[in-house]
């Protein structure tokens, strides 16, 4: 199973501080080692970004900055688990990435069965395909 964990973050355009950056990589580097963690990244200040919202047929572009900093998305981290028990027992091992609280929230992946029936198998031969040209893009 795959898990999402997403870092919810502060606006802020302050790096984080090398003894948190410490404490992260070597969390990060015990994970990749043991095979759970597949990925990880962070992102740059909303003030960087961008929102598109789509509203019954109109597309609107909203830049940032966010006002709402418990929407913003500080990183994630990309899990491969046998379980969310599991997924749950690495993320708190991990080190509070904001200055004040902060939260991590872990949502599951949809893998190929999830999907049921309406996935048929030219659907499935088509995502195996595309993944397969991601993964020869790495």
């Amino acid at each position: 199973m795959r898990f999402l964990s997403i870092f919810k973050g502060v606006e802020s355009n302050e790096p984080p501080s090398a003894e948190f950056m410490e404490r992260m990589n070597a969390l990060i580097e015990k994970a990749m080692k043991s095979g759970e963690l597949v990925s990880t990244e962070g992102c740059l200040p909303s003030a960087l970004g961008a929102r598109v919202r789509s509203d019954k047929g109109r597309v609107t572009v909203i830049d940032g900055p966010f006002a709402e900093s418990k929407e913003l998305i500080a990183g994630f981290w990309l899990w491969k688990c046998k379980s969310k028990e599991e997924a749950i027992e690495w993320v708190k091992r991990c080190p509070n990435p904001m200055p004040s609280d902060s939260e991590i929230e872990i949502r599951q992946i949809f893998e190929a069965e999830d999907f049921g029936a309406e996935f048929t198998p030219e659907l499935r031969e088509q995502e195996e395909r595309l993944r397969a040209t991601v993964a020869a893009r790495k």
